[in-house]
């Protein structure tokens, strides 16, 4: 069974057509990039997975689920976290405290006064295990604000694997990254793809990225599929040579 299930998903802003009849199936396990130049409509796309708004028409399925109309803080319980193009982190907060939010909204502790020994042990153990996955143990007391802008957006998916998640959603995450810094989030995000065996779903503009890391590549053209397949395939492809990598065919 699919992870995720997008059927025929549209979305019209008044009459701009952002994202027209989209359709993807993502298996458990995988590593699904999606691909294409500035306006194609990617991040409205991963917005109507995440639920910060709603399909126009189609369906959303995970998990076997139905979760088109379910509301994104619903998502996020059911398994879905994801990360933005923008940075989205507490920077006058320490690492471990940014952490910690994710982690007591999974525990369902976010607006509790007070917890227990047993809760806050539990806590406690959850955030080492995010600290030390994502190679932030040594920056936990650290302010975020201090950090690197790659260092910081390792703090982001942080917070996002604090949610246990089962469907990791990364908008662009070597945005904005030197060279070290592009190597170092690229492995991250192997590790968690190898190693933990978690789905994601990736939005990418740097194809060493893309290239590196993904099982399978939609490829997005204004707002509609312009082809899906292997990495190999979809360098191969002379319209998304010409659409997007820049080649004229």
């Amino acid at each position: 069974m699919s992870a995720l299930e997008v059927e025929h998903v549209s979305k019209r802003f008044g009459s701009l057509q952002a994202v027209r009849d989209v359709s993807l199936a993502v298996e458990q396990g995988a590593l699904h990039a999606v691909i294409g130049p500035n306006g194609a409509g990617k991040t409205t796309f991963f917005n109507m997975i995440s639920g910060l708004f709603p399909p126009t028409t189609g369906k959303i399925v995970f998990d076997g689920h139905d979760i088109t109309a379910l509301p994104a803080h619903r998502r996020v319980a059911a398994g879905i976290a994801r990360t933005f193009q923008i940075t989205e982190i507490f920077p006058e907060l320490t690492v471990f405290e940014n952490v910690r939010i994710g982690v007591e909204v999974a525990a369902g502790l976010r607006l509790r006064a007070w917890m227990n020994r047993a809760q806050a042990k539990q806590v406690r153990e959850h955030i080492d295990d995010v600290l030390a996955l994502t190679g932030l143990d040594a920056h936990e007391y650290r302010l975020v604000g201090e950090l690197s802008h790659g260092e910081q957006r390792v703090v982001e998916v942080a917070m996002a694997l604090a949610l246990r998640p089962r469907l990791l959603l990364l908008d662009e995450p070597a945005a904005g990254m030197g060279d070290q810094e592009t190597e170092a989030i690229t492995q991250l995000i192997s590790r968690l793809h190898e190693d933990s065996r978690l789905t994601i779903v990736l939005i990418e503009h740097d194809m060493r990225v893309v290239f590196d890391l993904a099982d399978r590549i939609t490829v997005l053209d204004r707002g509609s599929v312009l082809a899906e397949g292997a990495p190999e395939a979809i360098a191969a492809n002379e319209a998304v040579q010409a659409a997007y990598l820049g080649v004229a065919v």
